[in-house]
């Protein structure tokens, strides 16, 4: 049986198609962090485009600031590369970029007779980045952006990473606080043990 002439051309078209896509995917993603010459890192002003992980309001990991008159919120979002890998493997690659973004809020407004909503522009913008070859060890590192200008890394002294060390779910990040993704690192058996045991401790 041989195929009809336009048969052929439509089978010649889909292949070109089908390698055009491959070639597509197989060229390097622009990196979610960016760093100029100094290595301070640029804002990463399309954040809001990412996916968004969780929101939480109020949250502290201090008592003594548990009680707070106006509670800020925060929103977290990860680059959608960093969470496709996620999704299948469990924990996240060289690359990750999670934004957690601190916003005010306020129960008066509109038709409002209850809870609390967002309001303003971020009150601050923090960045967790993973980056081995660049920073080494574990590879993570913070930045903190008051305003879009290039930041600087946070100084390891800084409290940050010892809490991450100490109460990381998986590979320094706090997943045991986004609903979406701790079933997938329970699954994919990546939670840390310490954190297992803390799981285990408070039941």
């Amino acid at each position: 049986m041989r195929f009809m002439p336009t048969s052929l051309g439509m089978l010649v078209t889909v292949a070109a198609g089908l390698a055009a896509a491959h070639a597509l995917s197989a060229e390097p993603q622009d990196p979610a962090a960016k760093f100029d010459g100094q290595g301070h890192m640029l804002f990463p002003a399309d954040y809001r485009e990412w996916i968004f992980l969780s929101a939480g309001r109020g949250m502290s990991y201090s008592p003594a600031a548990a009680e707070q008159p106006a509670p800020p919120f925060d929103n977290v979002f990860v680059d959608p590369a960093a969470y496709r890998s996620f999704v299948e493997h469990g924990t996240w690659p060289d690359g990750t970029v999670l934004v957690l973004e601190i916003r005010g809020g306020t129960s008066h407004g509109s038709i409002l007779q209850g809870g609390s909503f967002q309001t303003g522009e971020p009150l601050g913008i923090e960045v967790h980045v993973k980056d081995t070859p660049r920073f080494g060890g574990d590879g993570w590192a913070f930045f903190g952006f008051g305003d879009k200008e290039p930041a600087d890394i946070v100084p390891r002294e800084a409290s940050c990473y010892a809490c991450h060390e100490a109460n990381t779910a998986v590979d320094r990040t706090f997943v045991q606080f986004y609903p979406t993704l701790l079933p997938i690192a329970r699954a994919k058996g990546t939670l840390t043990p310490s954190y297992l045991e803390r799981e285990a401790a408070a039941r």
